[in-house]
This record gives C-alpha cells, sequence and structure tokens, in this order.
C-alpha cells in the first residue's frame, strides 16, 4: 500500500526506482537482503516491509520480531554496506497513549503490545545498523492500493445496517499518498533522524467510520460505538497515539491537510475504481 505510493512519487520526481517485494527475498535472511541490495546498489532505500496485523504480532511474537526487528537489521547493515541512505517506516504504536497531549519526536516511546515493541526494536537496530538511518513514523495508514481501515469499513456497509467500531482510541488516519509526498521532501534534506508524519486533525475508530460513511453517501449505516474491552482481541493498543509533527513544525515544514481531505480522495478513488469494473 504505503510502498506503491512512494514508488510512485519517486518515480515522477525522476529517480530510477526497483521496488522489490517478498518474492525476491525474505528481509530476515541476510544473505538474501544483501545481495539484493549490492545488485541495485541504490543510493536511498526505503524500508516499507513490516509484519502489520496488529493481532497475530501478540499471538507469535518471534515472527513480530523476527520480520519488524531482525529484519530492519538486515535491511540497515545491506543498505551501509552499499553507502546508501536508509528511511525506515515506524508506528505509533511505539508509544503506550497514556500522554493526554499529542506525543512529538522527543518523547520517550514506551510500547504496550509485541507489534510496537519489534517496530520500536527495529528503529534502534537500523539506526545502529546504518550510519545515515532516518525513521518516519506514521500511524492509521489507508491507502487505494492495499488493505486498509476505510476500504473495510465500505465493504461492510455494503452488507450491514450496523457496524461496531471502537470509539475510546484516538489518533490520526493519514494517507500513504500523502505520506509518500512528505518521504519524498525528508530526503531531500541531508539531516537524518526520527520525524512524525501524519495529516493534520484527530479522531477516533469511530469517528474515522462515520466520516468515510458520510463522504460515501452511506450514512444510512448506523456506527455503534463501543469500548476497547468489548472488542474481541488479544491486544491491548494506545488509548491516544496522536503524533505532533514537530520536528517539521520547527523547521517551518507547512503541515499536512486534514486527515479528512485525505478520506474524501481516498472514496472518491475507491468509488470510481469500482464503478469501472462494475
Amino acid at each position: 500500500m504505503l510502498g506503491t505510493d512512494i514508488c510512485a512519487r519517486m518515480s515522477a520526481l525522476g529517480n530510477d526506482v526497483h521496488p522489490v517485494t517478498t518474492k525476491d527475498f525474505d528481509i530476515a535472511d541476510f544473505q538474501a537482503v544483501d545481495a539484493g541490495v549490492q545488485a541495485y546498489a541504490p543510493d536511498l532505500v526505503i524500508h516499507t516491509a513490516a509484519y502489520t496485523d496488529v493481532d497475530a504480532c501478540e499471538r507469535n511474537p518471534d515472527q513480530a520480531f523476527r520480520v519488524n526487528a531482525l529484519g530492519s537489521w538486515c535491511v540497515a547493515t545491506a543498505a551501509q554496506r552499499v553507502g546508501a541512505r536508509l528511511v525506515v517506516i515506524s508506528t505509533d504504536f511505539v508509544f503506550n497513549g497514556e500522554k493526554e497531549t499529542a506525543y512529538n519526536e522527543f518523547d520517550q516511546p514506551c510500547p504496550i503490545n509485541q507489534y510496537g515493541a519489534s517496530k520500536l526494536e527495529g528503529e534502534r537496530l537500523a539506526t545502529r545498523a546504518c550510519s545515515r538511518t532516518t525513521v518516519v513514523r506514521a500511524p492509521w495508514l489507508f491507502g487505494v492500493h492495499g488493505k486498509c481501515f476505510p476500504r473495510t469499513i465500505l465493504n461492510l456497509a455494503r452488507t450491514r445496517s450496523e457496524l461496531t467500531v471502537v470509539a475510546d482510541q484516538v489518533g490520526t488516519p493519514t494517507g500513504t499518498r500523502d505520506l509518500a509526498n512528505a518521504i519524498s521532501e525528508i530526503v531531500e534534506s541531508p539531516l537524518d533522524g526520527i520525524y512524525h508524519v501524519s495529516n493534520s486533525g484527530e479522531c477516533s475508530w469511530h469517528e474515522f467510520a462515520e466520516t468515510v460513511l458520510a463522504v460515501a453517501g452511506l450514512s444510512r449505516v448506523r456506527v455503534k460505538p463501543i469500548r476497547s474491552e468489548e472488542w474481541p482481541s488479544p491486544t491491548r493498543r494506545p488509548h491516544r497515539s496522536v503524533l505532533r509533527n514537530y520536528v517539521r513544525e520547527l523547521f517551518g515544514v507547512a503541515p499536512l491537510r486534514p486527515w479528512q481531505d485525505a478520506v474524501s480522495e481516498f472514496v472518491t478513488e475507491i468509488n470510481a475504481a469500482d464503478a469501472s469494473e462494475a
């Protein structure tokens, strides 16, 4: 999802882009990763691969750490060996969600689940392994090229009159196209480090769902709010994981557009694609 939008953005800017997938190599197999990176000898490696099924990570932490931590270590080491700059995509789940205001890049991470813990270790291992590492933390990603929350909501709304959505977890929905654009700007700067990138604003999953349905003209579908404890999941999730794009803010970079605008664009594009297939 994100990788597709990054490839499109970087290609549009005139870069020679080489996308690779799990069909090319296993990121936790260092020899395979190293050979793959050596074959291209890139100036920049953007590492978007991850084990992102949060509940699956909780049930299978070994796999979570193999992919998200060791995999990032392998990619970072391979990037270092060819002298490439590395961008690692991370998550708001590195925080515990107990802060009343938005988390900035200087707040201390404290994950409360295996997904967040494995992604944080991926950040740390990558930063140690590659001297030119930039970490981009981004929350609640959605985009037209993959499975995501608003797509699921739209699919369910086609067959149901009522949906049940958690209302006590707050974050910022972030469009992958907007994130890809921001990453292309970040890599123009020589300043490596941690960047938070998200669309502007915040909402709960419940508000997110209601907005998606309203934009799609499906307000007839009721969205029932529930507490986190009522949703069947083995994973503790942060109750408030809003990210403040503080570093970019301090550098005078304009904030990304409101998340609602990104949702409107997403729904319009999904509807157009569905109509063309009908």
